[in-house]
C-alpha cells in the first residue's frame, strides 16, 4: 500500500466516523421527529422515507459529478449539506414546522447518501484483488457510531420526551460532526479516482464511458444490483422504524440508542474480517449468506421484544447487511472503469434508497395496522426472496459449467 493510499484511507475513514454521528441521530429520531411535530402517528414511516428518498435522489447526480470532477469535491459539499440539514430539522422542531422538518430530513438524507459513496472511493484506491479489504478498512470507521450512542447521545438525550421542542437539541449535535468531517476531507489528495487510474489491472478507461443501460447488463452486475438493493432497503427501513417500535413496546428513548448502537456494531464492527472473507471465499456466497442472515434476524424480532433481544436481532441484521452490501459494491466496482464507477454505484444507491423509502412507508402502515410481528415477517420475506433467487441462479450456472466441461 503506497503512502498516499494509506493516508487517504485513514482520512476517508475519519470522514465516515464523523458521518456516523449524524447517522446515529437520524436513525434513532427520524421516525419520531415528524410524528412529534405533526401529532399524526400514522405517518411514522414518512420521516425515514423522506430521508431515504432524498438520499436516492442525490446519489445519482452525485455519482455522475464524481466521474467528471473527482470524488472529493462532491463529498466535501455533502458534509456542508449535512450540517445545514441538521440545523433545519432542529429549527423545525423548535417552531413545530412540518415543512422545515421535512426539508431538513431531505438535506440530511442527501448528505448521508453522498458521503457513503466514500466506500467506492476507498475501494478503487486498492489493487483490484484487494478492494473488498480496502472498502472494509474505511467502512470500519463507521463503527464509531456504536460509541456515540451509549456514550454521548443516550445519556444526553435519553430522558427527553418524544415531543417536538425536546427533539431540537439532539439534531443540533449533528452539526459539529459534519463540520469536522468537512475539515478532514480537505486533506484527501490525490483524488481516489486518480489513484485508481494508475493500476494496469483496471478495465480499459481510454474509451468513452458506457451508458448506464449497458453497464447494468454486464455479467455480474444484475446480481450485485439485486443484492445491493434488497440488503440496503430492508436494513434501512427496519432500522429507521426500530426506534418507534421500541418505544411502542414500552422502552425508553435512551434504549433506542443502545439498540441502534448494536446494529451499527453489526454493520461495521467486523467489516475488516468480512472484507477478507469476501475476497477469500467469493462475492456470490457473501451476497446470498448475508441476505439469509438478514431474513433470520428480521424474523427474530417477532419474539425478541426486550431491549437485549431487539439489540441482538438488529446486530444480526447489520452483520447480514455487512456481508451482502460490501460484496455487492465490490462487484460493481470490479465491473466498471474509473470513469464509469461513480455512475454505476450511484445508480445502485439511488434505487436502493428509493426502495428503502417505499418499504419504510409501507412498513409504517403495516405496523400501524397489524403490529410488529407482521412488520418483522414481511421484512424477513423480502430479504429471503432475493437470497433464494441468487442461490438458485448460482446452482444453474455451476451446473452449466460442469456440463460444458464434460
Amino acid at each position: 500500500m503506497s503512502p498516499a493510499v494509506r493516508r487517504n484511507a485513514f482520512l476517508l475513514c475519519g470522514g465516515l466516523i464523523c458521518n456516523s454521528g449524524m447517522f446515529q441521530v437520524s436513525a434513532a429520531l427520524s421516525s419520531l421527529t415528524l410524528v412529534a411535530v405533526t401529532g399524526i402517528s400514522g405517518i411514522l414511516g414518512l420521516g425515514p422515507a423522506i430521508f431515504l428518498a432524498a438520499s436516492g435522489t442525490a446519489v445519482g447526480p452525485a455519482g455522475r459529478l464524481m466521474d467528471r470532477y473527482g470524488r472529493m469535491p462532491v463529498i466535501r459539499s455533502a458534509f456542508l449539506t449535512g450540517a445545514l440539514g441538521c440545523a433545519v430539522v432542529s429549527g423545525g422542531c423548535r417552531w413545530t414546522s412540518p415543512v422545515l422538518v421535512s426539508l431538513g430530513l431531505a438535506l440530511v438524507g442527501a448528505s448521508g447518501g453522498i458521503i457513503q459513496l466514500s466506500r467506492a472511493a476507498s475501494a478503487e484506491m486498492f489493487p483490484p484483488d484487494r478492494r473488498a479489504r480496502g472498502m472494509s478498512f474505511v467502512l470500519f470507521g463507521a463503527v464509531s457510531g456504536a460509541i456515540w450512542g451509549p456514550v454521548v447521545f443516550g445519556p444526553l438525550f435519553g430522558d427527553r420526551a418524544a415531543v417536538a421542542h425536546e427533539l431540537a437539541w439532539p439534531w443540533l449535535v449533528g452539526i459539529p460532526f459534519m463540520l469536522v468531517g468537512l475539515a478532514i476531507s480537505m486533506f484527501v489528495r490525490p483524488d481516489p479516482q486518480e489513484i485508481a487510474r494508475t493500476y494496469k489491472e483496471e478495465l480499459d478507461d481510454t474509451a468513452p464511458p458506457a451508458p448506464l443501460r449497458e453497464l447494468i447488463r454486464r455479467p455480474g452486475v444484475p446480481a450485485a444490483l439485486l443484492a445491493a438493493v434488497a440488503s440496503f432497503a430492508v436494513m434501512a427501513s427496519v432500522m429507521n422504524l426500530a426506534g418507534y417500535v421500541a418505544v411502542g413496546r414500552g422502552h425508553r428513548q435512551g434504549d433506542v440508542f443502545t439498540m441502534i448502537s448494536l446494529h451499527i456494531v453489526g454493520m461495521y464492527g467486523l467489516v475488516l474480517v468480512v472484507g477478507d472473507l469476501i475476497d477469500r471465499f467469493g462475492r456470490r456466497r457473501a451476497l446470498v449468506g448475508g441476505l439469509l442472515l438478514m431474513a433470520v434476524s428480521n424474523a427474530a424480532l417477532t419474539w425478541l421484544t426486550g431491549v437485549g433481544g431487539m439489540s441482538l436481532a438488529l446486530l444480526g441484521l447489520g452483520l447480514g447487511w455487512n456481508f451482502s452490501f460490501v460484496a455487492a459494491t465490490t462487484e460493481l466496482v470490479a465491473h466498471s472503469t474509473p470513469s464509469e464507477r461513480g455512475r454505476l454505484v450511484g445508480f445502485s444507491d439511488l434505487v436502493s434508497s428509493y426502495v428503502a423509502a417505499g418499504l419504510a412507508l409501507l412498513g409504517g402502515v403495516v405496523y400501524s395496522a397489524s403490529g410488529a410481528t407482521a412488520l418483522a415477517i414481511a421484512a424477513a420475506a423480502i430479504a429471503a426472496g432475493p437470497a433464494l433467487l441468487l442461490a438458485g441462479r448460482s446452482r444453474v450456472v455451476a451446473g452449466a459449467a460442469l456440463s460444458s466441461a464434460d
